[in-house]
C-alpha cells in the first residue's frame, strides 16, 4: 500500500444517464483524474457511471466537480470515506456493456427507474402495511443484517434478480386485486435503482427506492429510530458497517465471500484464505490449494509491506 502524510479520501460514485459514446467519454475522463493524480477506477457504459476514486482531499473535490461538469452528471451520486492508506494501485477507466451487471437488454434506469425516497421518509413507507419491501442485495449480505420484514431473494448475484423476480411477480399478481406499492433498497443505491427500471418494465409502476441506499440510511437516521436489524455488508477491507457507518467486527471468507462473525473464525472449519464453516465442504482440492497458494502471497506481501495485487 502507499503511505499516505495525510488521509485519503475515497469517493464512491454513480449516476445513470445516456451516454451516446463510451469512448469519447472515456478521453475525457480518464485524463481528468490523472492530472489531479487520483487513483481507482471508474466504468463507463451506454448507461451511466459508476466508481471508486481516492486521492487527496482537494484533488477530489477537482474531480468530483469536473464529472459533474459533463453533460448528463450534473446530480452524480457521491459517497465519502476516508482511509489511512492509498487503496488503488492506478487509475483505470474501463468501458463496459452496464455499469453494474444485471444481464438484460433494454432496461433504462435513466429514464425509467422508480421513485427516490430519501432516508427520512423510508421508515413511513415501509411500515406501511402495502408496501411490498424487496432487499437487492445478495444472499450473503442480506445474512448479516436488512430492513424487519424485507424479502429477501437470496440471489447469489445481481444478475440472478430478474429471474427471481419473474417469478415472484407471478405470486404478486395472483394475491393481489391491485398492483402492489413496492420498495427496494441496496447497499449505495446503484442496484436497487437499476432493479426499479426493470421492475416498472415488468407493468408495475408505484415503484421506489431508497436513496443513497442502506448506507446513506445508516449515516442520517438515529438508530433509536430505525428499523434497519444488524450490520451492512460492503465490499472493501471494513467488510462491514453498523447505525453511524459505525465499523463492524466481522471478517471475509476468500473462498466464498461470506461475511464471518467472531464465531466464525473461531471455528477449526476456519482456515484464512481458503475456507470457512460456510463452504468448508463446498470446494475442490484443486480450488483449496489456489486458495492457499494465494494466501501465502498476500502474507508474504503483507511482511514487506506492500500491497497483494489479487487485493487492489
Amino acid at each position: 500500500m502507499t503511505e499516505s502524510p495525510s488521509p485519503v479520501k475515497v469517493a464512491a460514485l454513480y449516476h445513470f444517464a445516456v451516454v451516446d459514446d463510451p469512448a469519447a467519454l472515456r478521453l475525457q475522463v480518464l485524463p481528468l483524474c490523472e492530472e489531479h493524480g487520483l487513483k481507482g477506477t471508474i466504468l463507463l457504459a451506454s448507461e451511466g457511471m459508476n466508481g471508486t476514486i481516492a486521492g487527496t482531499p482537494e484533488a477530489i473535490g477537482a474531480v468530483i466537480a469536473g464529472l459533474r461538469l459533463l453533460p448528463g452528471f450534473s446530480e452524480l451520486d457521491v459517497k465519502y470515506s476516508e482511509a489511512s492508506v492509498m487503496p488503488f494501485l492506478r487509475m483505470k477507466v474501463r468501458l463496459k456493456k452496464e455499469i453494474v451487471s444485471m444481464g438484460v437488454e433494454g432496461v433504462d434506469a435513466a429514464t425509467q427507474k422508480g421513485n427516490y425516497v430519501d432516508p427520512q421518509q423510508w421508515n413511513d413507507l415501509i411500515a406501511d402495511p402495502d408496501t411490498v419491501v424487496i432487499d437487492t442485495r445478495n444472499g450473503y449480505e442480506v445474512a448479516i443484517g436488512s430492513f424487519d420484514g424485507a424479502i429477501n431473494p437470496d440471489t447469489r448475484s445481481f444478475r440472478d434478480f430478474p429471474a427471481w423476480f419473474d417469478e415472484f411477480s407471478e405470486q404478486l399478481r395472483q394475491k393481489e386485486s391491485k398492483k402492489p406499492k413496492i420498495a427496494m433498497f441496496c447497499t449505495g443505491g446503484i442496484r436497487c435503482e437499476k432493479a426499479t427500471a426493470y421492475v416498472k418494465a415488468q407493468g408495475f409502476d408505484d415503484v421506489h427506492h431508497l436513496k443513497g441506499g442502506i448506507l446513506k440510511y445508516l449515516e442520517h437516521v438515529p438508530e433509536s429510530e430505525s428499523l434497519w436489524k444488524g450490520d451492512c455488508f460492503l465490499f472493501d477491507q471494513r467488510v462491514a458497517v453498523g447505525h453511524g457507518l459505525r465499523e463492524s467486527d466481522y471478517g471475509q471468507c476468500y473462498a466464498c465471500r461470506m461475511p464471518l462473525n467472531a464465531a466464525d473464525r473461531a471455528s477449526p472449519d476456519y482456515i484464512p484464505g481458503e475456507a470457512c464453516p460456510h463452504c468448508i465442504d463446498q470446494r475442490s482440492d484443486e480450488q483449496r490449494a489456489r486458495y492457499r497458494e494465494r494466501q501465502r502471497q498476500v502474507e508474504q506481501a503483507a511482511k514487506q509491506g506492500r500491497q497483494h495485487l489479487g487485493t487492489a
